[in-house]
């Protein structure tokens, strides 16, 4: 009888709830699995646990255990997908609730957010207070129209009622006294 087939034995005898099974393949494939967790990790206590935990789940997934792989492998795939999680749980933790303080808020402050709100109402008044034929020029360009389909004139009318609506619009809020940009 081979190690492999000994070891195929074992999972089967751990399916059907013997726990001196489990001890033999604790005993045979714990150091190759607590070595391969270190190396995922860069961390000997996660290893130490991950190690654990594959003979968690060999209890526990016993009886799904289907013979396509050798056991040792498929321990070696559940250290691995274990190593995985844990490092993935460690880099979302990572940050402490001290660290996460000192991190500056990126979100606009109350008096920015009137400052754009009042800037867009003013464009808006802007917009409307343009003559009638620079209009659908500048709304169809702004909501990402490129052709001139609603706007009835031909190209080269377009690209000109564009040119000076846009000029207007630039130079409105400037004369009511709004700073180029957004606050």
């Amino acid at each position: 009888m081979t190690a492999a087939e000994t070891d195929r034995a074992l999972v089967e005898r751990v399916a059907k709830g013997d726990r001196a099974a489990v001890r033999l393949l604790f005993m045979r494939h714990h150091a190759r699995l607590y070595r391969f967790a270190a190396r995922q990790t860069g961390s000997e206590l996660m290893a130490d646990d991950i190690a654990n935990e594959v003979f968690l789940e060999l209890w526990r997934q016993a009886p799904a255990f289907e013979g396509r792989s050798e056991v040792s492998i498929w321990l070696l795939g559940i250290a691995r997908f274990k190593s995985l999680s844990l490092l993935r749980k460690k880099k979302e933790d990572w940050i402490d609730d001290d660290d996460a303080a000192q991190v500056a808020d990126g979100a606009d402050t109350p008096e920015v957010v009137t400052m754009k709100e009042d800037k867009g109402a003013a464009l808006r008044c802007f917009i409307d207070a343009m003559p009638e034929e620079h209009r659908p020029c500048l709304l169809s360009r702004a909501i990402g129209e490129r052709d001139r389909r609603g706007t009835r004139h031909p190209g080269r009318q377009v690209k000109t009622r564009m040119f000076y609506a846009r000029k207007e619009l630039g130079e409105a809020p400037k004369a009511a006294g709004y700073d180029r940009g957004w606050p």
